[in-house]
């Protein structure tokens, strides 16, 4: 039983070596993949490659290439080649009607004919080895080999567990898609610091003399430049505002002194609220009247609906919602004109005014994505082999119409939760986009460095969520992730 137990243990470790080796070869032929894994495994690589330098002296590939060479070399290959691309030259030039100087003709001709040489000579010692039943010892090869010898294992696990993980993570194609994308989005969120920085920083306008006033003296302008360190250099104020992002602490702001971690957690979840409550509001309504529209093209409802959807996209948020006041809140007196927390009446009016757009840009896509879908060829077979009507635009073309769709609504949540500022001052609402608004032209920079970034980094969590439903919906996806 133990000797069975060992064996399965034998044959496990191999499997697991086999995988590993695999994915390690398949990394090392990706540039940016190679250095990571390089770096990362740095200690278990110099081993490896101790090892791969060692065997290499025994390796019957450099004297055969080094044979192969002087054959090519000794038969006036090079010299065949020189003459071919010369003739090919001069053809060109005939064509053409236009030469160049000597200087480079020369040097065109040294060049693809080395080019040229060693492709040649790559191809003839391959062939020879394998003709030999031998092959070209790879530094992957090397650490393939030992990762099949106990020793090894136990060094490269204490060593190199970082490295393991990352090959593990690598071989593993979905997790693989997501790590790269969370990576772009690290990319995306330091980018977004760095530009809103130095625009704020390139500003004209003077924190400290607008918010001391006009009869602040020199030595209180420099006394609160030096308090919030606005005297040190642009990198290192911008060391400090990165590092604050990343450690969630900003510090006070400029203007009332107040906490901007704290401002921000209490003023961005009503902007994420009501912009996730106009989401799903206008996904309720956009979806069915664009199937609705594209299963009737060209019919009443189909005529309508679009052109709400266009009234929709036309009318800007600020006029529709001081319509919606002077409407609703003051003729009817139906809805409070104001937003309040603890009445969720006072929510209507702000969320239809942010999903109105939302709405029509998705009843829009879904139309058109549909009526693109519903006319394919499978679509057709489908309803040719007797299926419902119904089940046919559920299962069939919807879930393949819904790629674009998705799209759309990404891009317009984005746009939802970073353009709420005119909303949010219609209907006096205390939300991040106000928040940044009110401090933008101070400049604050610490309360608008919070509260873009932090809205930059909800959009790219939003971003990478789509990019994990691409996957989902989209088999072809899946399908490449699997042979990248």
């Amino acid at each position: 039983m133990k000797e069975a137990l060992r064996v399965r243990d034998v044959h496990s470790n191999a499997g697991l070596a086999d995988i590993i080796g695999s994915a390690y070869r398949k990394m090392l032929l990706h540039p940016i993949y190679r250095w990571i894994v390089l770096l990362v495994g740095l200690p278990v690589n110099f081993v490896v490659l101790l090892f791969y330098l060692y065997q290499r002296r025994s390796d019957t590939y450099s004297e055969i290439r080094r044979r192969t060479k002087q054959e090519l070399l000794d038969s006036d290959y090079k010299k065949e080649l020189q003459s071919s691309f010369a003739e090919q030259l001069d053809r060109k030039e005939q064509f053409f009607g236009r030469k160049i100087s000597e200087q480079e003709r020369k040097r065109q001709i040294e060049r693809w004919t080395e080019e040229e040489f060693n492709r040649t000579l790559e191809k003839r010692t391959e062939a020879r080895l394998a003709e030999q039943g031998q092959t070209r010892l790879s530094f992957a090869d090397t650490f393939a080999e030992l990762m099949n010898k106990p020793w090894f294992w136990i060094f490269s696990g204490v060593l190199g567990l970082p490295m393991h993980l990352m090959i593990l993570l690598y071989n593993s194609p979905y997790l693989k898609y997501l790590m790269e994308r969370l990576v772009m989005t690290l990319l995306v969120i330091l980018g977004v610091a760095i530009v809103v920085f130095t625009i704020l920083h390139l500003s004209p306008l003077n924190p400290a003399a607008n918010i001391l006033g006009e009869t602040a003296t020199k030595e209180q302008i420099d006394n609160f430049n030096q308090l919030y360190g606005l005297d040190q250099p642009y990198l290192v104020q911008l060391w400090n505002n990165l590092k604050g992002i990343l450690t969630f602490d900003l510090g006070k702001s400029f203007a009332g002194n107040e906490q901007v971690t704290t401002a921000i957690a209490n003023k961005f979840p009503i902007t994420l609220t009501l912009s996730v409550i106009s989401l799903f509001v206008a996904l309720i309504i956009a979806i069915p009247v664009g199937m609705i529209s594209a299963t009737r093209p060209n019919s009443f409802f189909d005529y309508t609906f679009m052109f709400i959807a266009l009234l929709g996209l036309s009318i800007p948020n600020f006029w529709q919602g001081l319509i919606f006041i002077l409407n609703f809140s003051i003729k009817l007196h139906w809805l409070p004109a104001t937003f309040n927390p603890q009445n969720w009446l006072s929510m209507i009016m702000p969320v239809i005014v942010l999903g109105t757009g939302l709405t029509a840009a998705v009843a829009r896509m879904t139309r058109s994505s549909m009526l693109e879908v519903i006319n394919e060829d499978y679509i057709l077979t489908a309803r040719a082999k007797g299926l419902k009507r119904r089940g046919v635009l559920l299962r069939h073309a919807a879930s393949n119409a819904m790629i674009p769709i998705i799209t759309v609504v990404g891009l317009q949540f984005g746009g939802i939760l970073g353009g709420a500022a005119v909303t949010e001052k219609v209907f006096n609402i205390s939300g991040i986009g106000s928040y940044i608004v009110d401090k933008q032209f101070i400049p604050d920079i610490p309360a608008i460095m919070g509260g873009v970034v932090y809205t930059a980094i909800t959009i790219s969590i939003i971003n990478v969520m789509i990019d994990i439903l691409y996957a989902f919906f989209d088999p072809r996806i899946r399908s490449k992730m699997k042979q990248y």
